[in-house]
């Protein structure tokens, strides 16, 4: 996993996450250029997005946890509209479904190729592009990986 961040030179900063207390380290995480979710503690099932408590009653405390990083495009499409300054279009919006778990999904950008290479089923790991205390976490590309 590496960090990516904007130039001196990058393009006005987008729009970031509100920081909240069941988020904030999934916003902050790539400090460290690791990808954390949260894990149930009793049932070990990944949960995202960020929420309070887990569990069939929810009478549990997710944990968040470190994870490999790398996953599968399960979908996506390629922007091609101008809607904010900070993306210049064209980029790619996409589902990645991480590696932990089936149905384990982050909706987020494939960065670092051409939109016309991204495909369903194409390996990618995550790279984070840093504003200030936020690592907004992207995938690009999983060198030499195969499809699923």
């Amino acid at each position: 996993m590496t960090t990516a961040s904007p130039s001196a030179a990058a393009t006005p900063t987008p729009p970031l996450p509100r920081l909240t207390p069941e988020s904030d380290f999934f916003w902050t995480s790539g400090a460290d250029a690791v990808l954390r979710i949260q894990q149930c503690p009793e049932t070990h099932t990944w949960i995202h997005p960020p929420r309070p408590d887990c569990g069939p009653a929810g009478e549990y405390v997710p944990v968040p946890m470190a994870v490999s990083g790398r996953g599968t495009v399960f979908s996506f499409t390629i922007n091609r509209q101008p809607f904010l300054p900070s993306l210049p279009p064209p980029y790619v919006v996409a589902i990645v479904e991480l590696d932990e778990q089936e149905g384990l999904q982050l909706t987020t950008r494939v960065v670092n190729c051409e939109p016309e290479e991204v495909h369903i089923g194409q390996r990618v790991t995550v790279v984070f592009e840093q504003h200030g205390d936020i690592y907004l976490p992207f995938f690009e590309p999983l060198k030499g990986g195969e499809n699923r």
